[in-house]
């Protein structure tokens, strides 16, 4: 398959039917690339922008698109705000597809709402969850629903557009 009309997207590999990237079932795309690289990251080797591959994005959306069980797609890193372009045309797909979108990143939302980078307001608006914050190894909390540290946040975006404040997620079962 051809990626000609798609912007090149790095990635570090993809989970087809991952149940602990967020609610229900999710395919999870791992983004190549991090200026964060937090201590203890469990996902280190996605820290080289250079590394990874290049994505088959035609292929990726097309395995979204033939497994009715999955609830949405999950974007993680590395850093995926980093390659926000390139993600907003799947981001777009997948939200066509009437999946719900989830995704981490080490920034904190307030600074993502400040970035003056159209592609990034973009990607924000249309995303369901955010994990927001840098993985803090002093404050690592395996309790934690879908975050490692407790100063990381699941927001509940729908909600928080909605209310114009921040709104934390809930559970699975809450309305988004």
């Amino acid at each position: 398959m051809s990626n000609t009309h798609y912007k090149p997207l790095r990635i570090a590999g993809t989970v087809q039917d991952s149940i602990v990237d967020g609610p229900g079932i999710r395919y999870v795309i791992f983004t190549q690339g991090c200026p964060h690289r937090c201590l203890g990251c469990h996902n280190q080797e996605t820290h080289d922008i250079a590394g990874g591959k290049e994505a088959d994005i035609e292929s990726i959306l097309q395995q979204i698109k033939e497994n009715p069980l999955l609830s949405g797609v999950t974007f993680s890193g590395g850093e995926p705000f980093i390659q926000a372009e390139a993600l907003l045309q799947v981001a777009k797909a997948v939200k066509a597809m009437r999946k719900h979108l989830m995704i981490y990143t080490g920034y904190l939302y307030e600074d993502l709402l400040q970035m003056d980078k159209p592609e990034v307001q973009e990607l924000l608006l249309e995303a369901d969850i955010l994990v927001d914050g840098p993985f803090v190894l002093e404050k690592r909390d395996l309790t934690l629903q879908y975050c490692g540290s407790s100063n990381q946040r699941v927001i509940n975006l729908v909600k928080t557009r909605e209310k114009g404040e921040v709104v934390l997620y809930r559970s699975a079962y809450e309305d988004l």
